[in-house]
Order: structure tokens, then C-alpha cells, then sequence
């Protein structure tokens, strides 16, 4: 069954540019066309649309997404390359974490120093994003 772009996006949770989008960063395959310019595409569409969206919801990047995609087409890939992926992911996410709580902490010492009271020239929150140091 041909799909139309608008029944393609309506069916995946996305909308039409979305789709144009993710034609142009590959990672859907371009679609055939009518004779009067309409986009139709295969049924393979919708899953694969699913599964980039579940990817991102995973925090994988797009580059990464056309990389799993390419995995994922040839069948004789071990499941080991979508592994090390995973865990590579995983790695990415705990650095960001950690940084993330580096920053929760220091923003919470600059603004315990802050009583919430007097003029925005004596604030100690602006004072420290002025000071010349990096702390």
C-alpha cells in the first residue's frame, strides 16, 4: 500500500516536514512520485519513522540513527556493532550526566549566597556571573 505524505505523517506522529526533513538527512529513502508530483510511500515507512522517533527518545543523535539504519539493513551485521552503539550511548549519557550535576551544584552555591532581597546591582547571582573568574 502507497502512503501520501500527509498519511504517512498522520500514521508515524510526525509532521510533513519532519518527513521532508528526515528525506533530506537520508534517513528516509526518497519516495516515488505521481505523475502529478505526490510523494507515495512504502509500508516500511511508518516503521521505520517509529524507530528513528524511539531512537531519539533514547538520545540518540541523527547521525547516529542513519548509522543504526545502515546496521540494520544488512542483515548479516553481528548485533554486537548495535551493542558497542548502545553502550557508546550509554557512556555519552553518563559524562552528560555528570557534568549536568557539576553544574546542579554550582548553581546551587551561588544561589544560596542570594537572600532574594535588596536591588539587582548587589546581587550576589550577578556578581558571580561578572566576576572575571572562572569559578
Amino acid at each position: 500500500m502507497a502512503l501520501k505524505t500527509g498519511d504517512l505523517a498522520k500514521l508515524a506522529g510526525v509532521n510533513t516536514q519532519t518527513l521532508r526533513y528526515y528525506e533530506r538527512r537520508r534517513l528516509l529513502p526518497r519516495p516515488r512520485r505521481t505523475e502529478s508530483g505526490y510523494r507515495l510511500y512504502d509500508d516500511d515507512a511508518v516503521r521505520r519513522i517509529r524507530f528513528i522517533k524511539k531512537a531519539q527518545y533514547l538520545g540518540f543523535t541523527l547521525e547516529e540513527i542513519l548509522d543504526l539504519l545502515t546496521l540494520r539493513a544488512d542483515p548479516d551485521t553481528p548485533c554486537i556493532e548495535v551493542r558497542d552503539r548502545a553502550v557508546k550511548k550509554i557512556d555519552s549519557v553518563a559524562d552528560k550526566i555528570r557534568e549536568l550535576q557539576r553544574i546542579k551544584r554550582a548553581l546551587t552555591k551561588v544561589a544560596a549566597q542570594c537572600t532574594g532581597r535588596g536591588p539587582v546591582a548587589d546581587c550576589p547571582i550577578l556578581e558571580v556571573l561578572e566576576a572575571e573568574d572562572d569559578r
